[in-house]
Formats: C-alpha cells, sequence, structure tokens
C-alpha cells in the first residue's frame, strides 16, 4: 500500500468516526441542551467534513491537530451523563485528559469535569423565551439565522416575530428570499416556506409572524401570544432611553440594541462587562462592532501588561449607510460612492471603551476609513504597555487567552501567514488575534493586529449580530466553554 493510499483510508476512517458523532452531537442538543464544542466552536448542524476541519484547525491554537479519535470518547460519554443546559468543549477534555495525572478512566474524568452540570448541580430546563426582531435587515435577518439555528429543543430563545414597515407586492416572499439566500454569508441551512394568508414565515419548523407597523407604539404582541420576550431593535432608529421605552409594549419585557447606546443606556461587551446587567434592567445595548473588537484584547492586554495609553485604527467595511454612487449625504464623505473609495469617517469606538471597560483609565484614541469589500474589518491596535514583554510572549498569552480564559468565546488566535479578510466571513468570534500582523517594539509599544468578523457581524452594518441570552446564562462546566 502506498503512502497515498494510507492518507486516504486514514481519512476516510475519520469521516465515519466524524458521521457517528453526527446523531450524538444532535440529541444532546435536541433533548438535554447541552451545545458540543471543539476549542469555542459549535459542532452542532455541523456536516462531517465541518466537524473534521474544526478538529484540525486546533493546530492553530493548541500547536497540534486533534483527532475525532481523541474526542469521541468523551462524547460517548456524556451520553451517560444526567446533564443539564450546558456547553462542554470536547477538544478542552481532551487537552486536560492527557495532562491530568491522576489515572482515571474518560470515563470517570468526563464524570468528574463536568459535574457542575450534572445531577443535583444542573440547572432544570425551562420553558423557552420569546424573541421579536424589530427590523429585517442584514443584521435582523443573520439573528433570525442564529436564533432558528439555536432553537435545538425549543426551551431555550424562539424568534417568534419580526416587526417592519409595510411593503409591496409580494412583501412576505421577497423577505424570506433575503432570508433564504444572502450574498455574503450563503445560502439558509434548511428549509423555509411562506404563508401569505396568515403572514408567517416557517424557518426549519419556526413559526414566525410577520408584523407590519411603521411604530413602536402601534403593535400589542400579546395580540399574537407573545408574552414575557425579549425584543432586538436592529433598525438602529432608537438608541437612547427614551426612544427604545418605546418597546416596551405589552407581551415585550426586555429591549436589546444591536447598535451602540447613547445616554444612560448600557453597552454591554459580552465576555467583558455581562456580569454589571442588573436584574431589572429593560433596556440594554450590544454596542457596536468595532467596540465588540477591541474591548475583548484590551481588557486582556491591560489585564496582564497594563495598558499605559493606546490607539485604534480602524479599516471598515462599507455599509448601508453609505451611497452605491455618489449623491447627497447628511453625512461629510459618505455621500461618495462605497464600492469605488476609501471614505474617511468618524468612530465611537474609542469612547465607546470607557462605557464597556471603564477600569481601563488609559486614554485611548482612533479613527476609521471605510473601504470597498463587503464584510470584515481590521482594527489594528498600538498600545503603550506599563511592562516590558515581547512578542513572543505576546502572542503565546494571548494564544492562551483564546483557549483558556472567559474571554474564550470572544477572542479566537490565527497564525495563518496567508490569511485576508474573506477568510473570517462567518466567524462566530467578536475579534481574532492575527499573530503574523503582531509587533512588539523595544519601547514596550505592542501594536496588535485584531481582525473581526463584521457583520455578521451583519450587512448594511457589518457587525456581529449579539448573542440575545436569556434572563440567566447557562452554567458551563470545568472545561466547557
Amino acid at each position: 500500500m502506498t503512502v497515498n493510499d494510507d492518507s486516504f483510508t486514514s481519512w476516510k476512517n475519520r469521516e465515519e468516526i466524524a458521521e457517528s458523532m453526527i446523531p450524538i452531537i444532535g440529541k444532546l442538543h435536541r433533548e438535554q441542551d447541552v451545545t458540543v464544542l471543539v476549542h469555542s466552536r459549535s459542532l452542532v448542524n455541523k456536516s462531517v467534513v465541518s466537524i473534521l476541519k474544526t478538529h484540525r484547525f486546533a493546530r492553530q491554537i493548541a500547536g497540534e491537530e486533534l483527532s475525532v479519535t481523541e474526542t469521541l470518547p468523551f462524547l460517548q460519554t456524556l451520553t451517560t451523563l444526567d446533564l443539564g443546559p450546558s456547553q462542554i468543549d470536547i477538544g478542552m477534555l481532551a487537552a486536560e485528559y492527557k495532562a491530568d495525572s491522576r489515572g482515571l478512566t474518560v470515563e470517570e474524568f468526563t464524570a468528574d469535569a463536568v459535574a457542575g452540570a450534572t445531577g443535583a448541580n444542573k440547572i432544570e430546563r425551562r420553558d423557552g423565551r420569546d424573541v421579536v426582531l424589530y427590523g429585517f435587515g442584514r443584521i435582523g435577518r443573520l439573528v433570525a439565522r442564529l436564533l432558528i439555528e439555536k432553537a435545538g429543543s425549543g426551551n431555550g430563545l424562539r424568534l417568534r416575530a419580526i416587526v417592519v414597515r409595510g411593503g409591496g407586492e409580494a412583501d412576505l416572499v421577497k423577505r424570506a428570499s433575503l432570508l433564504r439566500r444572502d450574498s455574503i454569508h450563503g445560502q439558509f441551512q434548511g428549509t423555509i416556506t411562506v404563508d401569505e394568508a396568515n403572514s408567517t414565515i416557517v424557518a426549519n419548523g419556526n413559526t414566525i409572524k410577520v408584523i407590519y407597523a411603521n411604530d413602536p407604539s402601534e403593535v400589542d404582541y400579546t395580540a399574537y401570544g407573545i408574552e414575557n420576550a425579549i425584543l432586538i431593535d436592529n433598525t438602529g432608529k432608537w438608541r437612547d432611553r427614551e426612544g427604545l421605552s418605546k418597546h416596551l409594549r405589552p407581551g415585550i419585557d426586555k429591549v436589546v440594541l444591536t447598535a451602540p447606546g447613547k445616554g444612560d443606556v448600557p453597552n454591554i461587551v459580552h465576555g467583558v462587562n455581562h456580569d454589571t446587567i442588573k436584574p431589572d434592567e429593560q433596556i440594554l445595548s450590544c454596542a457596536s462592532c468595532t467596540t465588540n473588537a477591541i474591548v475583548p484584547p484590551l481588557k486582556a492586554m491591560d489585564d496582564e501588561y497594563g495598558v499605559l495609553r493606546g490607539h485604534v485604527e480602524t479599516v471598515h467595511s462599507f455599509t448601508n449607510d453609505q451611497n452605491l454612487l455618489d449623491n447627497y449625504h447628511k453625512a461629510d464623505r459618505r455621500g461618495r460612492s462605497a464600492p469605488l473609495n476609501m471614505v474617511i469617517t468618524e468612530t465611537g469606538a474609542a469612547s465607546a471603551v470607557a462605557k464597556a471597560l471603564p477600569e481601563l483609565k488609559a486614554p485611548i484614541t482612533g479613527s476609521s476609513i471605510r473601504v470597498p469589500v463587503p464584510d470584515v474589518s481590521i482594527a489594528i491596535l498600538s498600545l503603550r504597555l506599563g511592562r516590558e514583554t515581547t512578542r513572543d510572549e505576546v502572542l503565546e498569552y494571548l494564544r492562551d487567552v483564546s483557549l483558556h480564559s472567559p474571554l474564550k468565546r470572544q477572542i479566537d488566535f490565527t497564525t495563518a501567514p496567508d490569511a485576508v479578510s474573506m477568510d473570517f466571513v462567518g466567524s462566530r468570534h467578536a475579534s481574532i488575534v492575527d499573530a503574523g500582523a503582531t509587533k512588539v517594539a523595544a519601547t514596550t509599544r505592542s501594536c496588535t493586529c485584531v481582525r473581526q468578523r463584521v457583520r455578521l457581524l451583519v450587512p448594511g452594518h457589518p457587525r456581529r449580530p449579539a448573542r440575545p441570552r436569556a434572563s440567566s446564562t447557562r452554567p458551563s462546566p470545568a472545561p466547557a466553554v
């Protein structure tokens, strides 16, 4: 047998193992609300090849490739445990098992590692939480995709309705078509049908009521059977407490804004200051895409090295706020053709840092330029640190943060030498540290290049849709994400 034959036989064996993992992952997700991950990347609803690629990607952040033969025993063991809602990283389980010196079996080690989500410690499953999308533009449609994808057993967040202004003929069909196909993020993974008579879109079994209204005051959500819902405003029309309070109508309990909030509206960057949310707070902002990209690595660097001052230069994809061709615009420069120009514009990211990370006392300045790409932005952080360091030390620290810290769901890490913006379309991380673009000078000034998936973050507004969360957060067991 040749070497090529050996490689192909190995590939087929791994395909077979990955194929056997799919029903296990799906059953855990549907029946027990358990999300299985590998180094913070969800395996739910993933194909055989996607599962294999996710395992292989581990070599970029953990230093060596992870095999499905290593993780399968941990996955199989999870099916024997009395698990409650949780997120469990089998990649981390495999890595920690290798380093464990207690001589435990896989079954014993796994049971001990996830004990916080089993038996008497587990969170009991509860009824689902209704979600309403106010607006159905680029961000709204991507949030819809995420909610539908993560519907699981139906005991989590459930998309019940979207609110839009009345359109013309075949309005519902056209909106469903935009959900079905996206020029950047590709085809919707599933089936979509339209019921024009009842004004509903059914996506992967989720019945979504389409409500037509020109103002929040026109809607009584209880009339549609919606109660205690989270409303996600992705229009950006109202950004202060007074305006967003208009959404607190019958049936709505909380309002989440997918743009930076103004005034006293809390700007929340998950992983950084989500623990400051007061239980009775009804109005929240998920801040901006750039804020979500820079605040997690800023916090990480400040925690370890101390940041004395910094500047963020954002190279940002163009948005729907700009014109396709030169035309009048109320803002300076944004009236010039977005696909043809680099456009200098303002950014509120630097000032937003103070709201999301008030303990960072260092002055942070910022500037931004829009460029002719439809998605993904680059934020270049130039930081003067409080102590001397080296490039290797900084990279090893940030790699560890992406793997083991509380920020591992926010920060990703890549060592790919030829990485470019399109490689990060669809990333679920708020920021990705580009190892090859990181520099450290003798003056203790560190320039860290952070790539952000702007999203979708999203169309029109390249930002990552906020992960809407219910009032209480599911706990993650020890090696879980």
